[in-house]
């Protein structure tokens, strides 16, 4: 995960807990544009991720189906 990723992940939740915080204090008019706010964060989080993945070269991974068995 990038550093940008990770800044932009943990925006949306500080948004999300605020807004939970004005939704209890002031109503739910109040805390509206925070939540969208983090919700536009969390998907260019997913955005960026979706995007790093697929210009990574793809690496060849070894099969999980090997066959544990030995062979005599």
């Amino acid at each position: 995960m990038k550093i940008s990723s990770a800044v932009l992940l943990s925006l949306a939740a500080a948004l999300v807990v605020i807004g939970a915080h004005l939704t209890i204090k002031a109503g739910i008019v109040a805390s509206y544009p925070f939540f969208m706010f983090a919700l536009v964060l969390l998907f260019w989080h997913m955005y960026q991720r979706n995007k790093m993945e697929e210009t990574e070269p793809k690496e060849k991974k070894p099969s999980k189906h090997k066959s544990k068995r030995k062979k005599n």
